[in-house]
């Protein structure tokens, strides 16, 4: 079974196509970059795929759910970092992730076991006690990562979670979400930043809505650096 299977979507905004008949499917237990400029549609087909937006055309299923006919065993399947922050400052990290815990029905010790082993894997522990609002950029990401996976998704969506942070803290994601890629987790992460990509990845390359290619980094970079390779299928500046 793919934990992905995107088949023949397109999305228009009025008379704007964002999506043009994407397809893709991404097997269990990988770390895939959906890698595309600013405006490649991104950001839709994201929307797309936990319900904020909805389309008649094509077909999105995850972890063998099709997300028209069963949204919500599909979107149960998932876990989400957004772009934007969606945290509270003034709650404690803990507070913060028994709240989302609570939103997935999960309550007592079991929520505060999955708290503490979702805090573990992301090195998040010792700040469990820590208003959100003391947390530096990169923690604060740490943390929405950790809640992602409270409910044990089968896969984790990324959409450009390192927007804002320093070159350290980057790093420091990337590293952290790809230890959990080899856990067994299916990663999708969505960014415009080639250096978050480590040749053995799988690489999605997406631009004006349409999908370019699909395969490892290694093999689209085709014995050029991925930048190279990058910039030459979109046109895209250094």
């Amino acid at each position: 079974m793919t934990a992905l299977d995107v088949r023949d979507v397109r999305f228009s905004y009025g008379e704007k196509e964002a999506l043009k008949s994407v397809s893709f499917s991404l097997e269990p237990g990988r770390f895939c970059a959906l890698l595309g400029p600013n405006g490649a549609g991104k950001s839709t087909l994201f929307a797309l795929m936990t319900r904020l937006l909805v389309t008649g055309e094509g077909r999105i299923t995850i972890a063998g759910h099709d997300i028209a006919r069963a949204p919500r065993a599909a979107l149960a399947a998932i876990g989400v970092v957004f772009q934007q922050p969606t945290l509270d400052l003034d709650m404690t990290v803990t507070r913060n992730m028994r709240y989302f815990a609570a939103l997935h029905g999960i309550s007592g010790r079991d929520a505060q076991a999955r708290i503490d082993a979702a805090l573990d894997r992301l090195s998040m522990r010792e700040r469990a006690d820590e208003k959100v609002r003391a947390l530096n950029g990169g923690h604060r990401r740490r943390m929405e990562i950790a809640r992602a996976l409270i409910h044990q998704p089968r896969l984790l969506l990324l959409d450009e979670p390192t927007v804002g942070l320093d070159t350290a803290s980057r790093r420091a994601i990337t590293d952290h979400v790809h230890e959990l890629a080899t856990g067994g987790l299916t990663v999708f992460w969505a960014t415009h930043l080639v250096d978050e990509i480590t040749p053995e990845d799988e690489v999605v390359v997406l631009h004006r809505g349409e999908v370019l290619a699909q395969d490892s980094a290694r093999s689209i970079a085709g014995g050029q650096s991925l930048t190279d390779a990058f910039m030459a299928m979109t046109g895209a500046e250094a």
